[in-house]
């Protein structure tokens, strides 16, 4: 499934101990209880495959020294998302390591 704001990849997540999918613009679905997380593997066979909690997706992320907008704090977490197309440079997502506010940094 895709984000209907930026045309993400929407990736599962556990929010307020509800399943649901969401996208790194802070786009959010509804409940997916019903929602199978199943990978096909050939011949008609599915295999099930675990998802990161949120918390623990956080420590493998890397670091960098950028000011937060919202509490002024110096840390954040970065990652990249190509949402344009493959000729554009991709989008950098920044995460507050304190307060764990996220915004977009298009430099």
């Amino acid at each position: 499934m895709f984000c209907p704001k930026c045309g993400s990849i929407l990736m599962p997540k556990v929010v307020d101990g509800k399943k649901v999918i969401q996208c790194s613009c802070g786009y959010k679905s509804g409940e997916t209880e019903k929602l199978k997380l199943t990978e096909n593997i050939g011949n008609g066979k599915k295999q099930k495959f675990a998802v990161a909690e949120p918390e623990k997706e956080e420590e493998t992320m890397p670091k960098t020294k950028a000011e937060c907008p919202k509490c002024g704090n110096r840390e954040a977490y970065f990652w990249e998302v190509q949402t344009r197309a493959g000729d554009e440079p991709p989008t950098k997502f920044l995460k507050c390591v304190k307060c764990k506010h996220t915004w977009r940094d298009y430099s």
